[in-house]
C-alpha cells in the first residue's frame, strides 16, 4: 500500500507563485509515473501534469509555460512549480502515482488563488 502526503498548497495573489510537493512512502514496488490533478469545485477532475519515471512529462495545455513537474527519484517525490497563477487555477490538486500496477491518490491540498 502506498501512502502519498501532499504539501504546499494554500492562499496565493493572483500573478503569484507556490509549489506543490507530494512524497510517496510504502509499498514493495517501486514508483512509477507520478503526478498532478486537480478539481475544481463542482467540475470534474482534470490532468493537470504526469511525469515518469524517466523523466517523460505530460502536461495540460492550460498550464504549459506556467506549471512545471519535476521529481526526485531517490526521494519519491514528485513536485509542482505553479508560476503566473491565475483565478481559473483555483481547485483541490491531487497527487497520484501508480506502483505495481494499482493506482494511488493523496487527500489533495487546496489552492486558491485571489486577485
Amino acid at each position: 500500500q502506498v501512502h502519498l502526503v501532499e504539501s504546499g498548497g494554500g492562499p496565493v495573489q493572483a500573478g503569484g507563485s507556490l509549489r506543490l510537493s507530494c512524497v510517496a512512502s510504502g509499498g514493495i514496488f517501486s514508483i512509477g509515473t507520478m503526478g498532478w490533478y486537480r478539481q475544481p469545485q463542482g467540475k470534474q477532475r482534470e490532468l493537470v501534469a504526469t511525469i515518469s519515471r524517466a523523466g517523460v512529462k505530460n502536461d495540460n495545455d492550460s498550464v504549459k509555460g506556467r506549471f512545471t513537474i519535476s521529481r526526485d527519484n531517490a526521494k519519491n517525490t514528485v513536485f509542482l512549480q505553479m508560476d503566473s497563477l491565475k483565478a481559473e487555477d483555483t481547485a483541490v490538486y491531487y497527487c497520484v502515482t501508480y506502483s505495481g500496477g494499482l493506482e494511488y491518490w493523496g487527500q489533495g491540498t487546496q489552492v486558491t488563488v485571489f486577485s
